[in-house]
């Protein structure tokens, strides 16, 4: 008998947790605090699991917890739960305090993450038109109507969504602001897609604001 494929990300093993401790963890709306310790319980009961190691299962934790989604649900006074949904220890207001900060500067590094793109951006538009701007002229049409060797054509825009394409596990870019954002498509209902962004966030789209990922172009 062939062992089970193992899981290849934390994406899979939080839908997997999502899954299998469904009053504990979810892959969207409000997350639960979980549990001090809840590793421990997470290793007893998928000790016989073969499709995720302990190491692969602790740095899912530690991509679940620093989640802006997360961060989200530690306030002072909500209780932690286990893995069944029952509640916990009451979470204290220094535990709080850290998860808000952790909140504030993980928003301020997307931010100057985002920041230093635009100016990129910027920076190439304005290099490629200096560029352009110092080539020679190019031929002028002839009176056959030929066009100018220089009249090249535009860049091909991202291809958008195909019924196919519209599937869990797909990879897009969503335009959220002025630069688009890799997400990953966690959902797809009849009210919206659902897509989880880098940084933990899942949000609710239509396939317009969708575009396919640089890696699943041909």
């Amino acid at each position: 008998m062939e062992s089970p494929q193992k899981f290849n990300n934390s994406k899979e093993v939080i839908a997997f947790l999502a899954e299998s401790f469904p009053h504990c963890f979810s892959v969207e709306g409000d997350a639960r605090p979980l549990k001090i310790g809840i590793f421990q319980d997470l290793a007893a009961r998928l000790e016989d699991d073969e499709r995720v190691s302990k190491t692969m299962l602790r740095s899912t934790l530690r991509h679940y917890t620093n989640s802006w989604r997360y961060l989200y649900s530690i306030k002072e006074g909500e209780y932690r739960v286990d893995l069944d949904g029952n509640n916990d220890e009451v979470i204290e207001k220094e535990h709080a305090e850290h998860a808000k900060q952790q909140l504030e500067e993980s928003k301020a590094k997307a931010a100057e993450k985002r920041k230093a793109r635009q100016q990129q951006a910027k920076a190439e538009g304005k290099d490629g038109a200096r560029r352009s701007n110092n080539k020679p002229a190019g031929r002028k049409p002839s009176k056959n109507g030929t066009k100018s060797q220089n009249n090249r054509p535009s860049k091909t825009p991202p291809p958008k969504l195909t019924e196919a394409d519209i599937t869990r596990g797909t990879q897009v870019t969503v335009k959220l602001g002025k630069a688009p954002m890799p997400a990953v498509i966690t959902d797809v209902a009849k009210d919206g897609i659902h897509v989880q962004l880098d940084t933990g966030m899942v949000v609710k789209v239509n396939s317009e604001a969708l575009r396919l990922a640089r890696s699943k172009r041909s």
